[in-house]
């Protein structure tokens, strides 16, 4: 396994063995286009590094040998175009293959690419372009795209580059490209959040970064020499870099791309699984929610060993559905856009599920409370990761241009995630939720997440969101918003059920006293709910409890 060359030793025995000696060793002046593509392409030039289809059926395959080359020529071509060290490109590439070649090219020549969704429209990328000072935007034309770049370009000189112009520039330049010298701490990509909860923050990682993501791809995501590992993300977000790119091909495995327009069905990602022979797979939970739901004797997935999950805690329901149809036990993982994988469900450990496991190597974890303060097993505090003996590999350098939020995240000795954990006796941590997302009721502090396993376990409830509104009495009341499977209808009988179910399985005062029923659930484009646009809503509605009891059901206004 190739990422051997950047660990203190080949096997570990232990996860005590692991956490001493895991964290990724770092060499100078680092480049994984140069170091770890090009060095592969000589070691084992024709193993396949990326196998990629599509949803016409097309397939391409790609070397390492291939990937070296191309992006040699890619590099060249981005150079002719009178790109230097150093400038910013956007990307909207979906799943394109020629994503992969680009991002190594701008490794090579420097330019720091910024992945983007094509899901974005004309205001978003007005936004990403006046935000990253970008001259330069690569992108693919799914039909949509293109038009939305052209408005928000409007009459500024932003240059725009399709997939023909970078296919015909892989066609007609050289391949051979001089190295391009970069140190460890220079910018080597940039990513926008979700916007979650504020304006999407531009999120700087540095040359080292793809080192980090060993703890990705080998430790947590298991894999190794010969794997097929297929994880869901477009190339617009961090996950792509997460499971699709850089520790995975540390890890010797190939990536498998599947490209699709719209929206992939069960039946789509579990017939690439069984076309394809794939061992591992990843999502986020939105995506497992979706295929518990599929009958799973059609399709063959027997080469399927390995799948996790990412993104948004897991609920235990959709952990045991998951395992019963695949016998396959889902190792769940916790991290950020600003950092790589940094708890998550290892090899030597029972996973536990809803569970996000413990500390990778070379992150030193804690949870702290409002004071700065560690807190005992059993009690909620922020995630926080302490910068004493330095900062793990893999962890963001800074906002890019906004040292006030930097220096917000960054303070005390200590990373600030801004999610908050428990930590159980036997050292597994268990998500909350958002500092921003917990609801304080009656003097007590109600995780979203908890409520919302207890309510998925209900057979009416295919999916749904747990947010607080304004209570005279308690200062916040729970409020559920689900979306119902088939055959169900929002009666106020259901709701009195859905109450006494989750009265029955957790304490009193965490049951949902309003409960909605929507047809759809709000998201961000990565798939996450945004409970603070439910908020927003509630709040321009004037959702509090009395003057909606007319059309929303309640509980017994009790605490037992």
């Amino acid at each position: 396994m190739f990422a051997s060359k950047f660990l203190k030793k080949d096997k570990f025995d232990s996860y005590e063995d692991y956490i001493q000696n895991g964290a990724p060793v770092v060499p100078e002046n680092f480049n994984f286009a140069y170091d770890v593509i090009d060095v592969l392409a000589t070691e084992t030039p024709n193993n396949l590094a990326l196998l990629w289809t599509d949803d016409s059926g097309e397939i391409k395959r790609f070397t390492f040998r291939d990937l070296s080359l191309m992006s040699g020529a890619l590099a060249n071509y981005l150079t002719s175009l009178g790109m230097n060290r150093g400038d910013t490109a956007l990307l909207f590439m979906r799943r394109r293959w020629e994503y992969w070649i680009l991002m190594l090219a701008m490794h090579k020549a420097g330019i720091i690419p910024i992945p983007s969704t094509n899901q974005l429209k004309a205001e978003d990328i007005e936004y990403r372009i006046r935000q990253a000072d970008a001259k330069y935007i690569f992108a693919y034309d799914d039909g949509h795209i293109i038009n939305e770049i052209k408005t928000a370009i409007g009459t500024s000189d932003v240059k725009l580059i399709l997939t023909p112009d970078i296919d015909g520039a892989l066609e007609t330049m050289p391949s051979e490209f001089a190295r391009v010298p970069n140190n460890n701490t220079d910018t080597m990509v940039i990513y926008f959040t979700s916007g979650t909860t504020d304006l999407p923050k531009m999120v700087a990682h540095n040359f080292v970064y793809p080192l980090g993501h060993i703890n990705t791809a080998v430790f947590w995501q298991r894999l190794h020499d010969g794997d097929i590992h297929f994880t869901l993300s477009e190339s617009g977000w961090a996950k792509c870099s997460w499971g699709k790119m850089y520790g995975q091909w540390l890890a010797g495995a190939t990536v498998f791309v599947y490209d699709f327009s719209g929206i992939a069905t069960a039946h789509d990602l579990l017939s690439a699984m069984s076309d394809n022979h794939i061992t591992s797979f990843c999502a986020p939970p939105t995506v497992y929610k979706m295929l518990i739901h599929a009958d799973f004797t059609h399709y063959d997935v027997s080469a399927l060993t390995k799948a996790d999950v990412a993104g948004e805690a897991l609920n235990p329901e959709v952990f045991e559905r998951f395992q019963s149809a695949t016998d396959i036990k889902l190792h769940e993982g916790f991290g950020q856009t600003e950092t790589c994988i940094m708890l998550f469900t290892n090899q030597w450990i029972e996973p536990k599920p809803g569970s996000m496991g413990m500390p990778a190597a070379g992150w030193d974890v804690q949870l702290l409370d409002e004071g700065g303060r560690p807190v005992p097993n059993g009690t909620v505090g922020e995630i926080c990761v302490s910068l004493k003996n330095g900062r793990p590999v893999g962890l963001f350098q800074g906002y890019h241009k906004n040292e006030k939020l930097t220096n917000q995240v960054f303070r005390d000795g200590f990373y600030h995630t801004g999610d908050v954990a428990y930590r159980d006796n036997d050292g597994y941590y268990w998500f909350v939720g958002r500092n921003d997302d917990l609801i304080k009721t009656s003097g007590y502090r109600v995780s979203p997440f908890e409520v919302e396993s207890v309510l998925l376990e209900h057979p009416a409830v295919r999916e749904v969101a747990v947010t607080g509104i304004p209570d005279p009495s308690r200062g916040m009341a729970v409020k559920a918003t689900i979306v119902l499977n088939k055959y169900f209808q929002g009666t106020d009988v259901l709701v009195r059920q859905l109450q006494d179910h989750v009265r029955s399985r957790t304490a009193s005062y965490k049951y949902p006293r309003v409960i909605e029923f929507v047809d759809s659930l709000p998201m961000t484009i990565s798939g996450k709910i945004r409970r603070a646009l439910i908020r927003t809503l509630d709040s321009a509605k004037n959702t509090i409890i009395e003057p909606i009891k007319s059309t929303i059901g309640f509980g017994k206004d009790d605490d037992k």
